[in-house]
């Protein structure tokens, strides 16, 4: 992994620096972030299934009562993930001020392609599930990432909502709208020297080491030599070693902040609608006046709020410089969010959960506790037992008692009941889960055999009413997604570049090429993608599955009503194996897409057995037809009556049926000829998709060999 450069800072910068990025930091930490992460944790336990605390379970078993889960929250939380799952994004992009429709078109397929390659369906799952669970949190990380394409590619991850402080200042929900953010993690002394080098780690040890540290929430410790330090040692800091009681270092806490500082920049400025767009920080003054001619822009210098990107380990400055972004890197989902406090889905349930739970202890327990509740017995009327036998065995199936003639006679004692109403306590409290979170028996799939089709839809479309505030939500996360990602492709993806797109429709065709920033010989740029504007659409479609299950079934309801649909539409909607070959096939036969070059291949011989076929029935129709008429010749030379008209009447019928043959034969050859054009169409396809081929691997070749000017590379990116 190559290192992160960074420019270099004075001691006194450094100092300030470190103290100011610590002191942001513990004001986004005791500002709620630790409570934050306190009930994160307790949900996502829940959700797993561990629902006591060790207090509670030691005091059961004290007591030898049973800890019952009965875990209602699991399903509940599925259930609205699987909504999720049917209710995917698509996203589209729409031309606005100086936008161009093709343009538009080919943002569209780079989106799909970026969304494929990064696997975003199930990163989207990720995040939606984390803001449920984790009390209300989930993140996506957009950025790019230089690690497999030399110009950069977008990657969209998800990050863990514990390691992410939001800004306290914030009171809405659009990241837009932050001052700052913070994402910290611990990293070894190794880790952190491979990505900042040397320096940094030994200038980290050092700190450590002579007890200048923060505390102990900004270095972690390995055991001591000569005993662990006073355990009263206070947070902030009176827990660090001293000279003789020194401590090895475990892991230090990285802490990585992006906030919003003014910065003078340069911005295109179109002097007809007054658009302004800032230009990218990786061109250079020469390539950014050749653009401004080339276009007719201006160039204006202002003061921005630019995002500023620092890293700190404690009082060591690994990064500080400008990002190379227009905007912070994460995108936040939260699953509600109130007046600057999100909240989740499982952090209402916990309350009923524990009360269902109790209540069936309690319940197991009573019914554990009558199977031998025990005896009155008068001392000594037992016969051949003590007490003490009765005590274990009393409860056993099949005991027989005996006792002294005269004594009084041993008596069950009666167990404790069920107390009433407990029952429906337990109801009520898994009658409050769903009530709470909205899932209801039609959601779950629980639903008795005796509820109707139709009111069983209609409360499952009650139930999504009940969970339309996430679903929302989550819909608004997708738009700032979609613009992250429009501004990323409009800042980095500024070189000529050829992408591969997969065709959603038609996925088993092979892939598109896409190419972008291409120069033309009359100097036009195809696909400039920093031109203009657009609106980003977002829409909710069903997935893939419920989808063509969808479409399937409309195609042949409309062709049962006399709509003339095509059997490939038909078959490339159903669930066939190898529906793409067979749909393909289906429109080969008909003549909707042209053979393949192994089915043009096939053809042109059967054609060509044919045309033979037929020139040899010509060549034997035309030898008898010679004969007949030199037979009658030399026969009407001798005899002059009506007899001869017989031959006459044979040699005409030979020559129309010559005439039909020689029609069949002008049409094979023209069926011929079009499908030797298909052949050479074809052949020259391929060569020109070889030659393709081999100017990008060229290409690609020498662009590894040569240094691309101002552009950012991932040693000046942190991570």
């Amino acid at each position: 992994m190559a290192q992160i450069k960074s420019r270099n800072v004075s001691p006194a910068e450094e100092q300030e620096i470190a103290t100011t990025q610590w002191s942001r930091y513990t004001r986004a930490r005791d500002n709620g972030h630790l409570d934050y992460i306190e009930m994160a944790k307790r949900c996502d336990a829940f959700y797993r299934g561990d629902q006591w605390d060790e207090q509670d379970i030691a005091n059961l078993e004290a007591e030898g009562r049973p800890a019952l889960t009965i875990n209602t929250i699991l399903p509940t939380i599925n259930t609205v993930l699987g909504e999720q799952a049917t209710r995917r994004a698509d996203i589209k992009f729409k031309p606005r001020r100086g936008g161009d429709n093709e343009i538009a078109i080919t943002l569209n397929k780079l989106f799909m392609q970026i969304a494929d390659n990064n696997k975003l369906d199930w990163v989207e799952q990720q995040v939606f599930s984390d803001g449920l669970i984790m009390d209300g949190r989930g993140y996506f990380d957009v950025r790019m990432d230089f690690s497999d394409h030399v110009e950069g590619e977008i990657r969209i991850t998800a990050k863990d909502p514990l390691d992410i402080l939001i800004d306290p200042d914030a009171k809405d929900s659009d990241p837009t709208t932050w001052n700052e953010f913070f994402e910290t993690r611990w990293m070894t002394l190794d880790e952190i020297q491979e990505l900042y080098g040397k320096d940094k780690a030994e200038k980290i040890r050092f700190v450590a080491e002579n007890g200048n540290s923060y505390g102990r929430d900004s270095i972690e410790y390995e055991e001591t030599r000569f005993g662990d330090l006073d355990p009263t040692d206070d947070y902030f800091g009176s827990g660090v070693p001293s000279e003789d009681d020194y401590r090895n270092v475990r892991s230090v806490r990285v802490i990585e902040r992006q906030y919003k500082k003014l910065q003078r920049v340069d911005c295109f400025v179109d002097p007809n609608t007054g658009d302004q767009r800032d230009v990218p920080e990786a061109w250079g003054d020469r390539k950014t006046k050749q653009f401004a001619k080339k276009y007719g822009l201006n160039v204006i210098s202002k003061v921005k709020r630019k995002v500023r990107w620092t890293v700190t380990a404690d009082r060591v400055v690994l990064h500080d410089d400008f990002s190379p972004y227009n905007d912070f890197t994460i995108v936040p989902f939260f699953a509600y969010f109130r007046r600057g406090r999100p909240f989740g889905m499982v952090r209402n349930l916990l309350s009923p959960q524990e009360q269902l739970n109790k209540i069936a202890s309690q319940e197991l327990h009573i019914v554990n506790t009558t199977a031998n509740s025990g005896w009155m017995v008068e001392s000594g009327s037992l016969v051949g037992m003590q007490a003490d036998d009765l005590e274990e065995h009393g409860a056993e199936t099949g005991l027989v008692l005996e006792y002294n003639r005269g004594s009084t006679p041993p008596v069950k004692i009666q167990p404790n009941q069920i107390p009433t109403g407990l029952d429906r306590i337990g109801q009520k409290a898994a009658a409050n889960i769903q009530t709470i979170s909205g899932i209801n028996d039609s959601m779950l799939g629980s639903d008795s055999a005796e509820v109707s089709g139709v009111a069983i839809q209609a409360k499952q479309n009650r139930g999504v009413i009940m969970i339309q505030v996430p679903l929302d939500n989550l819909r608004k996360t997708r738009q700032y997604l979609a613009e992250r990602v429009l501004n990323l492709l409009q800042t980095f993806y500024t070189e000529e570049r050829i992408i591969m797109v997969t065709n959603e429709d038609m996925p088993m065709e092979p892939r598109e090429e896409v190419a972008i920033n291409v120069e033309t010989p009359e100097g036009q740029i195809i696909n400039d993608l920093t031109l203009g504007e657009y609106d980003v659409i977002v829409s909710t479609a069903p997935a893939r599955d419920s989808f063509d299950e969808v479409q399937f079934a409309e195609a042949l309801n409309l062709r049962q009503v006399g709509v003339a649909i095509p059997d490939d539409a038909i078959i490339q909607y159903s669930h066939l194996a190898k529906k793409e070959e067979l749909a393909q096939r289906i429109r080969t036969m008909t003549g909707q897409e042209p053979p393949t070059e192994e089915q043009a291949e096939a053809m042109a011989m059967q054609q060509e057995l044919a045309m033979q076929q037929v020139q040899l029935e010509l060549a034997k129709m035309e030898a008898e037809v010679q004969k007949l008429q030199s037979d009658t010749a030399v026969n009407m030379s001798k005899v002059q009556d009506t007899a001869q008209v017989q031959p006459q009447m044979k040699i005409a019928e030979l020559q129309a049926k010559m005439q039909m043959k020689q029609e069949e034969l002008e049409l094979r050859r023209q069926l011929s000829a079009a499908t030797n054009q298909v052949r050479t169409n074809q052949q020259n396809t391929s060569a020109a998709a070889r030659i393709a081929a081999t100017a990008m691997q060229t290409a690609a070749k020498k662009s590894t060999q040569t240094d691309i000017p101002n552009m950012r590379t991932p040693e000046n990116l942190p991570n």
